[in-house]
């Protein structure tokens, strides 16, 4: 019996399809602390072209590969440059799928890094923390003070 790759159900993309996937220093509150977890997430195209230009970025490590080495059936197949104590990223085949599709409409993108390499040469910074599990608690005072005149005309 033969597997079908987690991709068959988008066909507009195939195992030749290019992807970027980038090694990235995250964070993850808990009991008071936060702790360094590196995570496994795609890169889609146009935050691609951003990094390499040179922003600061929580990516140490961007690998380019096609869908068919990535996910030749139910379970990724990481490249060589992730050791195995990386975590995959939340609905990581559906963002890869999806990321695939952005290489797809702008494939001058794919010619940044070969298929097979990776690129190190990153602005690596932890200056702006990235934390995954952290949630947003609005309250009132969080509103913005309005003229009483703001809604009425005059």
């Amino acid at each position: 019996m033969t597997m079908t790759p987690p991709y068959a159900n988008a066909p507009d993309v195939n195992a030749d399809s290019y992807v970027i996937l980038g090694l990235a220093t995250c964070f993850l509150k808990g009991d008071g602390e936060v702790s360094e977890v590196d995570i496994v997430e795609p890169i889609p195209s146009a935050a691609l072209e951003a990094i390499l230009k040179g922003i600061p970025t929580s990516y140490k490590v961007a690998c380019a590969t096609t869908l068919g080495e990535l996910l030749p059936g139910e379970t990724a197949q990481l490249p060589a440059e992730f050791s195995e104590t990386v975590q995959l990223c939340d609905d990581f085949v559906e963002r890869t799928i999806a990321t695939a599709r952005t290489y797809q409409k702008r494939p001058e993108a794919c010619q940044h890094i070969a298929v097979g390499t990776a690129y190190k040469d990153l602005n690596y910074s932890l200056e702006r923390k990235r934390v995954l599990n952290s949630e947003r608690i609005v309250s009132t005072e969080d509103n913005i003070k309005q003229h009483k005149y703001t809604h009425e005309v005059l």
